[in-house]
């Protein structure tokens, strides 16, 4: 047994403080970078600097592996060797209200444009008025009044002489031009109608239907020159206009004369302005309050058409944009168009418009947590359409909850060209990647950041640079030597592995604040060791609750275990278990009965439906074994029932099967087993143990419950050869290893680990295909031989 059994070095991977030519991390640089994701990195970079269509990122990894802050870091690199992107305005299409324009402008153009033309539409309020109050406006407008009032006057007078002729006159009113009927060239009063003879009255409607159609030429005419002179003088108020307007617009024009889109709106909008003209006049019959309020309705309901909707607006960037949308809902994302409620009634237009993060990242970079996108109706989907088609199209979704909506718009799409980089892990990856036939063309970099990273001298440096960083971003006291050997070893620890380092950095920075906190509340000025062993040790009390309560039930024998003598067909198999953030190893009490029959192994758990797929085929597994060993000349007649004791939840994995199998050959044998010696390890169907994840919390459980029920000097574990570079042991378990008082035993066969459960060596075939008497082979061989003559027997009576 000795040559399995491990030394107290193989227990764990101290970090000597010679291996450190400084004193304290105030003599350190700080980090620069990340700590051992070279692959990660280098995909990154080659995924920030491809300006291809479909290579955008996603980077995969463990939460607190540092891969969002490195993303950040190194986004922002190279988002400052990027081009400032442009400025987008949104103007009203005068043409069709419903579509308005998106115009490109270089960066810092928006915002100036905006006050440009503000400013000038404001001018223009001012200065037509005044042009329309002077009095050579007036003259020119009485002018043409009076031309075509004497073209009126003459033809009415026409129009009444041919109404003489009839014994009728034209008479004006209200509602326009009448005739009326007369007699002795006086209008026929009610009296004289009532007198005429029928003969007189049928004459009067004759030359009333005659005069009729006479007069609708006459009318023609008269509306005629009405309109010519209504569009006389609006041609005189816009040729007035269009002297002040292209005055103020030109001026526009040839500030922004490279912008194709802005000089073509400027001209729609000129022309705009000219046929709305009578909107910048006052009315002179108003009084100044009824101008105050008409100007102010003006200003609300008509003049918003010349304002300018600054959409996008880089003006104050100092690189390209980097957007984290932490809420990418669809209206976040993608942008939105507003409505105003006008009594109960919603109303819109161009200015409503809203950005999104697409637009405000447009020419730069967009960072969403996949999870987050994934769980927003229409937010994925749309995003792959943005990154296929390169366009934007701002469009609402929803509906108004019951208003009634009188405007809606369609606004012009805007190009889209950014860089998306998604962050999530490597589940969601695969998972898209294998569904998603878009998803595979539109994000073809995946920076994949590892759990660890190798413990060399490079990256044990780099840790007391990153502890380093911590102390001076922060403010935390600096941590000696033998504090960061001990961080050292807690990263280790966290990997699961002598020759690595945990990247899972959140974990480490919290081992950091906690030491200097158990420093500061003892007036330490450095960290020692003695602060991050404090720190780490609290950190397990708070949360290892459970576990307590667990040690106590060991403890009262509510839970039944033996640490000590011998049993046929019972063993400690040991399991781990979590409670958030702590993971402690359980043992569990396995028993095994084998008796006569054909059922072959039966698990109880299986049976009742408390165990995992794995777990099934890891007892299928055991079949395998025992079928290529002991059944090559005759089949098995056995049956085997294996239960875990107290079990009374799911049990998955196949770190037990050796430990079952360990059982199943002592029942089989009828050879007791060690008590005090627990197992883990997974096994093949030929015999070869195999590693298991655990393996620290696993041992140091079932040391626990040694130490709670006392040593005898006897007690420990197997465990497979392999997780030997797996151990990281707390140094109580190791003192107890020095000191003789618990084992830990490393194996790679189920031979190997039998004979140290049962004292008794295992035993080879010899050439004869047996196994030598005094083995525990033979006695398994012999036990299986017996019950198949005994099955065979009973065969035979029930044939007779």
């Amino acid at each position: 047994m000795n040559k399995f059994r491990l030394e107290e070095n193989q227990l764990t991977s101290s970090c000597p403080v010679s291996s450190f030519d400084f004193k304290t991390t105030a003599d350190l640089e700080p980090l620069n970078g990340i700590i051992g994701q070279d692959r990660a990195v280098d995909a990154l970079q080659f995924g920030l600097s491809i300006d291809k269509k479909g290579y955008n990122i996603y980077i995969s990894g463990l939460t607190g592996t540092g891969r969002s802050s490195y993303a950040k870091s190194i986004t922002q690199s190279r988002a400052e060797q990027v081009e400032i992107p442009s400025d987008y305005i949104y103007v009203c299409n005068f043409k069709q209200p419903d579509k308005p324009y998106a115009i490109r402008m270089r960066t810092g153009q928006g915002a100036s444009f905006k006050n440009d033309l503000e400013l000038a539409i404001e001018q223009l309020g001012e200065e037509i008025p005044d042009k329309f109050e002077g009095t050579e406006y007036e003259t020119n407008k009485a002018n043409i009044f009076k031309h075509y009032q004497s073209q009126i006057m003459e033809l009415k007078r026409k129009l009444n002489e041919i109404a003489m002729s009839y014994r009728f006159v034209f008479k004006e009113t209200e509602q326009g031009l009448v005739t009326l009927p007369l007699k002795d060239n006086k209008i026929m009063t009610q009296e004289d109608y009532n007198s005429l003879t029928h003969e007189e009255i049928e004459e009067l409607k004759s030359n009333s239907e005659k005069l009729n159609i006479i007069t609708i030429d006459f009318l023609t005419q008269l509306r005629n020159i009405e309109e010519e002179s209504k569009a006389t003088i609006q041609a005189l108020d816009e040729n007035i206009g269009r002297d002040v307007v292209n005055i103020k617009i030109e001026h526009l024009v040839n500030k922004y004369k490279d912008n194709e889109s802005i000089v073509k709106y400027l001209q729609e909008l000129t022309e705009d302005i000219i046929n709305h003209i009578n909107y910048f006049k006052y009315d002179n019959e108003k009084t100044d309050a009824e101008k105050l309020m008409l100007q102010i309705k003006k200003e609300e309901e008509f003049f918003s058409r010349y304002k300018v909707n600054l959409f996008v607006n880089n003006d104050e960037l100092k690189h390209a944009p980097i957007i984290y949308e932490t809420n990418p809902t669809y209206y976040n994302l993608f942008g939105s168009i507003e409505y105003r409620n006008e009594m109960g009634v919603l109303r819109t237009d161009f200015t409503q418009i809203k950005p999104g993060s697409i637009h405000m990242a447009n020419g730069g970079f967009l960072v969403i947590q996949i999870k987050d996108i994934l769980s927003q109706p229409y937010s994925w989907e749309t995003l792959k359409r943005v990154l296929i088609t390169g366009m934007s199209n701002i469009e609402n979704i929803n509906s108004k909850g019951g208003y009634v909506v009188t405007s809606t718009l369609k606004p012009q799409s805007i190009p889209i060209k950014l860089k998306v980089i998604l962050v999530g892990d490597a589940y969601i990856y695969q998972m898209l990647y294998n569904l998603d036939e878009d998803y595979r063309k539109l994000f073809k970099i995946m920076a994949d950041f590892d759990v660890e990273m190798d413990r060399n001298d490079e990256n044990i440096l780099k840790m007391a640079q990153f502890i380093a960083t911590h102390c001076k971003e922060v403010n935390l006291l600096e941590f000696d030597k033998s504090a960061i050997c001990k961080v050292i070893e807690f990263s280790s620890r966290l990997a699961g592995h002598k020759n690595k380092l945990s990247s899972q950095f959140n974990q480490i920075v919290e081992i950091l604040y906690e030491a200097d906190a158990w420093a500061k509340l003892e007036n330490a000025k450095i960290i020692t060791e003695k602060y991050v062993q404090k720190a780490i040790k609290q950190k397990v009390y708070r949360n290892s609750k459970y576990e307590e309560k667990l040690n106590e039930m060991y403890e009262e024998e509510t839970l039944l275990i033996d640490v000590e003598g011998q049993k046929i067909g019972q063993i400690n198999g040991l399991a781990v278990m979590g409670t958030g953030q702590h993971q402690f190893g359980k043992p569990n009490r396995i028993t095994v009965s084998t008796y006569k029959g054909k059922a072959g192994i039966i698990s109880i758990e299986r049976e009742v439906e408390k165990s995992g797929s794995i777990h099934d085929k890891g007892v299928l597994i055991l079949s395998g074994y025992l079928g290529q060993k002991y059944a090559q000349e005759e089949a098995l007649s056995l049956t085997v029932s294996i239960s875990f004791e107290q079990n009374y939840s799911l049990i998955d994995g196949d770190s037990a099967s050796s430990t079952e199998l360990y059982a199943i050959l002592s029942s089989i044998a009828q050879v007791p087993i060690d008590q005090g010696i627990a197992v883990t390890g997974s096994i093949n169907q030929k015999g070869e143990i195999q590693p298991i994840g655990g393996v620290n919390e696993k041992i140091e459980g079932f040391f626990d419950i040694c130490k709670i029920k006392g040593f005898n000097g006897k007690q420990g574990v197997i465990i497979p050869k392999q997780n030997v570079s797996n151990l990281m042991l707390k140094e109580e378990v190791i003192d107890a290893v020095r000191k003789g008082e618990f084992h830990i035993y490393a194996v790679g066969h189920v031979d190997e680990g039998i004979e140290i459960l049962t004292k008794m060596p295992a035993g080879e075939k010899n050439k004869r295909g047996q196994y030598p008497k005094g083995t525990l082979n033979y006695l398994i061989q012999k036990r299986l031989k017996n019950l198949v003559k005994t099955n065979k027997k009973e065969e035979e009576k029930e044939i007779d």
